[in-house]
């Protein structure tokens, strides 16, 4: 098998635009019900809406396969889910991806802690209830073949992966907004998740770009992510997800600066390491 990754189709940025419209359009049509009905423009309890704002976290999966279909067709949409079967990459990888998030968490609280920062409470915030299972499945499916099946490959053969990466994380921070709200989020703790997204995108876009475009790695490390998650105690706590999104833009720099050769190059010339 081919360790190269083929992009959905074209090899210029131009098609992401539809792609991002796609996916904003559809995940929040479907969310802004919970929304309204949570500010009181539509009468009842906004739970009632929830089933549909899990619909929308499909928004990019949707808009990928639609506008792939579109550009060409069927062999657009097999050529979307190409990268999946990327997978004759080092073994390490396969070790990195599901844990690599919640190690940034705990060496970031670590550190906090060593210089004088209040203790965590809690070192671990698996998924508690059925809800964040459900997340913790279904969205790194529902997402990763638009992100990074679709969008990045693109953008990064035009922009270069770093600039591309948070371009993708751009569009990833604006697609969480009404999810952002519905959680409570204040102006501050908005601000604060979408740096999280923006930072972790340059992690993805680093993974990515390492293990030859597999988008399998890439919906394992976003599975990954939920596993020790301190964004499920926000708003209530914030602390524990600062320090989280400290220890990511500061793993996020370190690649970008360590590993000048996975920013230098697409992803189907990458060469892993951990083979």
């Amino acid at each position: 098998m081919s360790d190269r990754a083929t992009p959905a189709s074209g090899s210029t940025g131009y098609g992401t635009w539809p792609f991002f419209v796609a996916a904003l359009g559809i995940t929040w049509s479907l969310q802004f019900p919970a929304l309204l009905a949570q500010r009181g423009f539509i009468s009842g309890p906004s739970e009632r809406f929830m089933p549909l704002v899990g619909i929308g976290g499909f928004g990019p999966l949707l808009a990928a396969v639609l506008v792939s279909r579109f550009e060409s067709g069927i062999a657009g949409v097999r050529a979307l889910f190409r990268p999946t079967g990327a997978w004759c990459v080092g073994v390490g990888w396969y070790v990195v991806a599901p844990f690599l998030f919640g190690a940034i968490y705990l060496a970031g609280t670590a550190i906090y802690q060593l210089f004088g920062g209040e203790a965590p409470g809690r070192w671990l915030y698996p998924p508690e209830n059925a809800q964040q299972v459900a997340a913790m499945v279904l969205f790194p499916i529902a997402e990763e073949p638009g992100w990074r099946g679709f969008a990045l490959p693109r953008l990064q053969r035009r922009y270069g992966a770093l600039k591309a990466s948070l371009v993708v994380g751009l569009g990833w921070a604006m697609w969480h907004a009404v999810m952002f709200v519905l959680q409570g989020a204040s102006c501050r703790q908005f601000a604060l998740l979408t740096t999280n997204v923006l930072a972790g995108s340059v992690v993805f876009g680093w993974f990515y770009n390492r293990t030859r475009g597999s988008l399998l790695l890439a919906i394992l490390l976003h599975l990954g992510a939920h596993l020790n998650n301190p964004a499920h105690v926000v708003p209530a706590r914030v602390t524990p997800f600062a320090v989280y999104t400290v220890a990511i833009a500061v793993f996020a720099v370190a690649v970008v600066v360590a590993d000048r050769r996975a920013w230098g190059q697409p992803a189907a010339s990458a060469e892993t390491g951990l083979g």
